[in-house]
């Protein structure tokens, strides 16, 4: 393990180290840049569209709203890579054709106790999963030459790859449909409707009138 002022000394110096390439990069850009003012240079930037008025005026609401929403839901959705992982590695642990333990069906292959690793478990066993008359008879018809004890724990291999899996497939159902149910919330409120305001203003007006 590192020792503490190690690290801060590493972190010390790829702070100083970021400082000084920004600060080089925007010392050499002053240097060699063209200096030619003029009003069309001068001109307020926004998105290559004609400027049209001040640049002091007041941003309409509905801008920042539906940049908010941008990145609320997209950082959401974000989440679901770190899903999509374990859910991987699980489908993988759960695939039959996979060789996942010796013949002694006492440790695990190294490919599979990688994927353990990889999900967590600093040292990886063969899980122990007692099965049922049902499931044993299932076993035995279909490990063909295998020994019993390697079958059986291959079994027990891909059951823990289907348990991992169905949960986090039911884990990441739940999520959805958490987002789901916040999207067509702020839909019904009309936080998506860029006319909203407008409408509203119709609406009163008509209402008076009447």
């Amino acid at each position: 393990m590192l020792d503490p002022v190690l690290i801060a000394g590493f972190i010390a110096l790829f702070v100083a180290v970021g400082g000084v390439f920004l600060a080089v990069n925007l010392l050499v850009g002053w240097l060699v840049r063209p200096r030619l003012p003029n009003t069309e240079k001068l001109e307020v930037y926004e998105c290559g569209e004609p400027t049209i008025g001040s640049s002091f005026v007041q941003f309409d609401l509905r801008f920042y709203v539906v940049a908010l929403l941008f990145i609320i839901f997209d950082v959401e959705v974000a989440l679901f890579f770190p899903w999509a992982t374990v859910f991987g590695k699980a489908t993988q642990l759960a695939d039959p054709t996979v060789v996942s333990v010796s013949a002694d069906g006492q440790s695990l292959t190294p490919e599979v106790a990688g994927l353990f690793k990889e999900l967590g478990l600093r040292k990886p066993v063969v899980p122990s999963f007692k099965p049922s008359p049902r499931q044993q008879a299932d076993i035995d018809s279909n490990r063909g030459e295998k020994p019993a004890r390697q079958a059986e724990s291959e079994w027990a291999v891909q059951k823990s790859g289907r348990m991992l899996a169905r949960t986090a497939f039911v884990d990441m159902s739940a999520f959805y449909v958490i987002l789901l149910v916040g999207f067509a919330y702020v839909w019904y409120r009309g936080d998506l409707d860029w006319v909203r305001a407008v409408a509203n203003q119709r609406a009163d007006t008509s209402t008076g009138d009447m």
